[in-house]
């Protein structure tokens, strides 16, 4: 089945994170929470003086998902908090968007994970990850051939451990179906950018209005030093 249209999907567009068997990093996920933020459901209720039913009517409607392997038993993430899930690997329908955030360092994910890592990207019109959310998806061949980012400090790492990757210094890369991003707050740059690239105006309207920073892609206005 072909990817939806996301600009007129003819129905709600489902996004989901996928959990692994690990602690996942709770910055890395929080770009999730754009898409509830820019939702038909979050914002019919505005007052017509601060959003006009026009801008309503033009932005896009979700479900949401909270993937894990077995979809039975909450989910670690970083500061100690855990989430429910919604879904499992088997129950759950294809995802449009999918986001990954990091695990522990040295997590090594099961072939049943990279199994569905690569489904969902079969499936997906977009998965989008962040920071160390890269390292699955290396680890399935999703990225092989493709140009992408990833932590500053761990960029050497990545050229060594993946070198038919065309790895650069950048906050967020978008290559095909696959978003990268460098560390945690990248992953904020990176889904408003995506967010503009999909539904242009009305999206970068309600991104502006919420005075979301926007930042330089090539960290020209960050010199990187520890």
């Amino acid at each position: 089945m072909a990817p939806i249209d996301l600009r007129n999907p003819g129905r709600p567009i489902h996004v989901g994170v996928i959990l692994l068997n690990s602690t996942t990093e709770l910055l890395d996920i929080a770009p999730f929470g754009f898409f509830s933020g820019i939702s038909r459901s979050f914002l019919k209720d505005f007052p017509p003086e601060i959003l006009p039913d026009e801008i309503k009517a033009q932005v896009p409607e979700f479900v949401f998902h909270w993937v894990t392997e077995t979809g039975d038993t909450p989910a670690n993430l970083t500061g100690g908090m855990k989430v429910v899930p919604t879904d499992s690997f088997g129950s759950c329908p294809p995802l449009d968007i999918a986001v990954m955030g990091a695990n522990h360092l040295a997590y090594e994910p099961s072939e049943t994970e990279l199994a569905y890592i690569r489904k969902v990207h079969d499936d997906c019109t977009s998965l989008l990850t962040v920071c160390g959310g890269n390292d699955p998806v290396v680890r399935a061949g999703l990225l092989e051939g493709k140009t992408a980012t990833a932590p500053r400090l761990f960029l050497p790492i990545f050229r060594q451990k993946a070198p038919g990757v065309n790895w650069v210094e950048k906050r967020y890369v978008n290559d095909g179906k696959i978003w990268t991003t460098g560390v945690l707050l990248n992953g904020m740059d990176m889904v408003a950018a995506f967010g503009r690239s999909v539904w242009g105006e009305t999206i970068d309207g309600l991104i502006r209005s919420g005075s979301w920073p926007e930042r330089d892609v090539d960290y020209r206005d960050d010199d990187g030093k520890l």
